[in-house]
């Protein structure tokens, strides 16, 4: 996620004749607290509208595959239930080998350039797949559009996480990742008006699905070349005093710092990302969530038209449960920043997660079965923000969190890879038995694992305590520069 590298290099966030270090205490006095509310009320109003829409339109064109499966896709391209996931598993292995190279361009040439590029490049490929007449090309299509989709997450993920300090950012993350759950629902709607086009131009309406989103998420990469904010400095709708706030604000956080060089980007920073205990839990939850996560994205429409309903009724029916999820990981953002409370979050969700995945194996009628899924669907969808906001909170220097928000995408695109098999081949529909039992199993691992995770963060931070009053000098170090294995890096629970 070089997209971050730049945010936080000297020569871009900050301004030649000043760095973080300048903005002292006496100058950071003079800021209340309702106008640094305004300033990043600003903040928000140009950069979350953009991040967010890119991130709606990625997941738009990535799952929109389900609402054409069962709209004729899978029927006039003659294809098994065996080589439908084949063409999933395609663009997850693509989307997966793509993350930490991307990273290297993006450090590059910085996110400006590259975001927008990446949208232009899987907006044709998504158009292109209106165009396929037989499964080969599908599965080259696909395998071009996680090539260039791959990187996204990651880069997103890290270059909000340089905008706001480490207690704002689960709310940011979670709009923007609340476009996931709003896509899903999107897709549903979008593609019960696009299918009436069936017979246009002598296209089926499948293919129409295809071309019409691909077009817009084009003509939208382009506008975003303009509209993408590089770096907290280059707000232009920001004062000289607004950005020292801010600017001050992620300072004091450590996320910036005005002589952190490159020299933190070392071989050793970058393998102890790898070993570090709460690095190596999180990605197994990733791993766990991306697999229900990517499940449902995919499978849903097709889980719904088992429930009974069929047609366009089966696309509108598959939107409620993914609209709540959008509503509930907003309004949990919201507290969980406010306590700095990631793990109970998580915790949470995944708990009502299994108590729908419980409901969906244990009965037999239609009705119950489609309620469940406003319980497996939102907590399986609002375990995400958290989950990256977790791995960010606590990953320092930059180098450790930029591999470390490249790592957790890697993992839960692993996880894709496995629901493709499960929810297609392996567990036959209407009843998806060993998805189900699978996915049920997953939901008490992850919150084995967020459990022990907290219990680790929370020791570490004792030990810390202990040894910064040994020293004698708490509260006077800066927690800038500093990796997340020093004393005066307090763990974000």
């Amino acid at each position: 996620m070089s997209a971050s590298s730049e945010p936080v290099k000297d020569s871009d966030i900050l301004d030649r004749k000043e760095s973080a270090s300048d903005y002292t205490d006496t100058e950071a006095s003079k800021y209340d607290t309702s106008k640094a509310a305004a300033v990043w009320t600003k903040v928000d109003f140009f950069v979350l509208p953009v991040v967010t829409l890119i991130y709606f339109l990625s997941s738009l064109d990535r799952s929109n595959v389900g609402n054409a499966r069962i709209a004729g896709l899978q029927k006039e391209l003659k294809m098994t239930d065996t080589q439908y996931s084949i063409a999933l598993t395609a663009t997850l292995i693509t989307y997966t080998l793509i993350d930490i190279p991307s990273n290297l361009v993006m450090k590059a040439i910085g996110p400006r350039w590259m975001v927008p590029t990446m949208v232009i490049l899987w907006g044709i490929t998504c158009t292109l797949q209106g165009v396929v007449h037989n499964y080969a090309g599908l599965i080259v299509a696909r395998l071009f559009l996680g090539l260039f989709e791959g990187g996204l997450l990651p880069a997103i993920s890290l270059y909000l996480s340089s905008f706001y300090p480490r207690r704002q950012l689960q709310l940011r993350i979670a709009i923007m990742f609340s476009a996931t759950s709003m896509a899903s629902a999107f897709s549903g709607l979008l593609a019960a008006a696009i299918l009436n086009m069936e017979g246009v131009g002598n296209k089926p309406g499948w293919a129409w699905l295809f071309i019409l989103e691909g077009l817009f998420t084009v003509l939208f990469g382009i506008s975003c070349y303009w509209l993408l904010p590089n770096t907290p400095t280059s707000l232009s709708f920001l004062n000289k005093e607004e950005k020292q706030l801010v600017m001050h604000a992620l300072h004091e956080d450590g996320i910036i710092s005005g002589d952190e060089k490159d020299e933190t980007y070392t071989k050793d920073n970058f393998i102890r990302t790898f070993l570090t205990p709460h690095v190596i839990l999180v990605m197994i939850i990733g791993f766990m969530n991306g697999s229900t996560l990517s499940g449902l994205a995919y499978f849903l429409p097709s889980i719904v038209a088992g429930l009974g309903y069929s047609g366009t009724k089966a696309q509108l029916m598959s939107v409620p449960p993914f609209a709540v999820s959008a509503v509930l990981s907003v309004i949990t953002a919201f507290f969980a920043d406010r306590f700095g409370r990631r793990g109970l979050n998580i915790i949470f969700f995944a708990t009502i997660a299994m108590i729908g995945f419980s409901i969906f194996y244990a009965s037999f009628v239609n009705h119950v079965r489609y309620g469940s899924l406003f319980l497996l669907v939102p907590g399986t969808y609002c375990i995400g923000p958290p989950l990256g906001t977790w791995m960010a909170n606590n990953s320092a220097p930059l180098i450790r969190r930029a591999t470390a928000l490249a790592l957790l995408p890697v993992m839960t695109n692993l996880g894709s890879i496995l629901s493709t098999w499960l929810l297609g081949a392996i567990s036959p529909a209407p009843r998806y038995t060993s998805a189900t039992i699978t996915l049920l199993v997953f939901q008490i691992a992850i919150i084995l694992c967020a459990a022990l995770n907290i219990a680790w963060l929370a020791r570490e931070n004792r030990r810390k305590a202990r040894e910064r009053a040994a020293v004698g000098a708490q509260g006077q170090h800066s927690v800038v520069g500093e990796n997340n294995d020093s004393i005066w890096f307090e763990y974000v629970l």
